[in-house]
């Protein structure tokens, strides 16, 4: 059983089964159902066209629900206009159910949820997994989700940037378990960005592969986190490194910057250098700048104060970042790297010991916290 290929075709199973008629959460569950079922019979009787038959089983699990529902009169004429057995459709309605489950009604959460559920496949249990919660709470959010979708009908063009957000928020949770999420959020943005003609579909694409190109550098054996400086640059994954640089390439060429686009070529600055030491970080300055400039994002700043510290001396990314609020994530950790590159390990550890009071997570919390071990250690010698 091919578990990606059958997640492959679930959106276009949903899309059918909405486009004929049914509310989104029925259908949904419906194609559920279906999935299950393939699960249990095509392992010994595989069908000759998948997609025609989850569409006719989804379509039979949704009459069967729709015909218990005596008290629903339209259902009931539904069930009379069964349309005849055949083919499924040729047409891909994926990129509808992508601006389907990223509508501006839902919380950033609750369209994660239903985007992985709905256009990946995923179970709800898969999905709970990843995100670390229990499974009847993610439950919740999926079916309040779906009811606040049903019945909307798109007859505009969607909000690409709304979708792109989602798609992004589902790469920055990474992995958990046995559900890699950021490599799922790759095959999603793959679709999209198949689907339709955007240099930011394509931007966001690239900046994925290009980040998850260095993923097996990241962590040490003993699960500690590895700073880029000290990645061993030869673990990187050189073909999608070259993947995620053709195709931001080709969306540069379009002179249609994004704020995807402006971040992919960040990571590729960081991607084309053989050591840390040969990274071009005045040309990642100037990335920074057009980024800060197109996002107006505190976060930016901050990042963009690291990589002035960089180009131009930690006294210059000292002045950078003073002028950025304290109370930004990542602002104590920045400083206290700033400081140490100035030459004040005593300042730097107990930047780097509060940072570590402040994490917010238990990796981040080890490093900065063996950082100011480590130069109290040099300062008690």
């Amino acid at each position: 059983m091919d578990e990606a290929r059958l997640r492959s075709l679930t959106p276009g199973v949903l899309a059918v089964l909405v486009r004929r008629g049914a509310d989104f959460a029925a259908a949904e569950d419906a194609v559920q159902d279906a999935l299950v079922e393939a699960v249990r019979v095509w392992p010994a009787d595989p069908p000759r066209d998948p997609k025609g038959w989850l569409v006719t089983v989804a379509w039979r699990r949704f009459l069967d629900a729709a015909r218990a529902d005596t008290t629903r009169r339209r259902r009931e004429e539904r069930v009379d206009r069964e349309p005849p057995p055949g083919p499924a459709p040729g047409a891909d309605d994926t990129l509808w159910l992508y601006f389907l489950c990223a509508h501006p009604a839902l919380t950033p959460s609750s369209a994660v949820a239903l985007t992985l559920r709905a256009v990946g496949g995923l179970t709800t249990r898969q999905i709970a997994a990843a995100y670390l919660v229990p499974e009847a709470t993610m439950a919740q959010r999926i079916s309040r989700a779906k009811r606040t979708v049903s019945g909307v009908r798109l007859d505009r063009p969607g909000d690409v940037s709304t979708v792109l957000r989602v798609l992004y928020l589902v790469f920055n949770e990474g992995y958990s378990g046995d559900l890699d999420l950021a490599a799922e959020a790759i095959r999603l943005t793959r679709q999209l960005a198949d689907a339709i003609d955007h240099p930011e579909a394509a931007g966001l694409l690239a900046l994925m592969l290009l980040h998850h190109a260095r993923r097996a550098a990241r962590t040490a054996p003993d699960g500690s986190l590895v700073p880029l400086a000290e990645q061993d640059r030869s673990r990187w994954d050189t073909r999608a490194i070259a993947e995620g640089v053709r195709i931001l390439q080709a969306a540069l060429a379009r002179d249609r910057l994004g704020e995807y686009q402006a971040q992919a070529a960040i990571a590729a600055l960081h991607a084309d250098a053989p050591t840390a030491a040969e990274t071009d970080w005045v040309q990642i300055v100037e990335w920074y700048d057009e980024l800060a400039r197109l996002t107006d994002s505190p976060v930016v700043r901050l990042n963009r104060a690291v990589a002035v510290g960089e180009a131009d001396g930690p006294r210059a990314g000292l002045t950078a970042l003073a002028a950025l609020d304290g109370s930004l994530p990542r602002h104590t950790a920045v400083a206290a790297y700033l400081h140490e590159r100035d030459g004040d390990p005593a300042t730097a550890a107990r930047l780097y010991a509060e940072a570590a009071r402040k994490a917010s997570n238990l990796a981040e919390r080890d490093h900065l916290t063996r950082q100011a071990a480590r130069l109290n250690a040099r300062k008690d010698r």
